[in-house]
């Protein structure tokens, strides 16, 4: 498959735009939504990867997603904020393992040249 060809990372793009675009939140409070969504469903690592740029980007923090998880967890249970922790902390590990790659890239390609 072509690189241009992402029929469902396109798909996906514009569901969250015109949800963006139909929402009176601000941004910030749209990522807060979301995580607390996310946690909600069970999503997996991925979707809280897919998400982490976003909610940084508005200014979400740590402490505002440990806040999340409290909050929601007299509603969604101890299994579910159990279960999200553990995938956030495995969206954060490879966020964290894709930037050293990319910096370890950088400087090699540095020494090369």
């Amino acid at each position: 498959m072509a690189e241009e060809e992402t029929p469902v990372l396109d798909a996906l793009a514009e569901i969250t735009a015109v949800s963006i675009d139909r929402c009176n939140l601000d941004d910030r409070e749209i990522m807060l939504a979301r995580i607390a969504a996310l946690v909600a469903v069970d999503a997996p690592p991925a979707s809280y990867l897919l998400n982490a740029g976003t909610a940084s980007g508005v200014g979400i923090t740590l402490e505002d997603v440990q806040g999340i998880l409290i909050a929601v967890a007299p509603v969604v249970g101890t299994p579910r904020v159990v279960a999200a922790s553990g995938n956030l902390a495995s969206a954060l590990g490879f966020a964290v393992a894709v930037i050293e790659a990319e910096l370890e890239a950088e400087l090699n390609a540095e020494s090369e040249g």
